[in-house]
């Protein structure tokens, strides 16, 4: 709790760089990329701070927030991949696997 409550004080009213690191290694090809998504949080109260610490989220997470979550409430935008932000840079990972011949099939409904 302590952690997630010094790590949001320091976001609060700031931004801050998501920096996620990928590589696809195929036969005779290795690929990387890192993706930087940028972050800018409102300026939060203690009492937000704290009721969002209460729900619970921001304790496993590696940044005390989740975008995707209860945590959207406290970014003011953001610029970049919304999914590096989450965890995972998916369209970016995508590009790396076709450059590999790797077949992405579509979702099957």
């Amino acid at each position: 709790v302590a952690d997630a409550e010094r790590i949001l004080r320091r976001l609060s009213g700031k931004e801050h760089r998501v920096i996620t690191g990928i590589c696809v290694v195929s036969p005779g090809k290795t690929l990387d990329k890192a993706v930087i998504s940028m972050v800018r949080f409102k300026s939060l109260s203690q009492e937000e701070i704290s009721s969002y610490i209460q729900t619970g989220e921001p304790m496993d997470k590696a940044g005390a927030y989740a975008i995707q979550g209860k945590g959207s409430c406290m970014v003011r935008d953001f610029s970049g991949s919304h999914s590096n932000i989450i965890g995972l840079p998916i369209d970016e990972l995508k590009i790396l696997l076709e450059k590999t011949s790797f077949q992405i099939t579509p979702e099957r409904k």
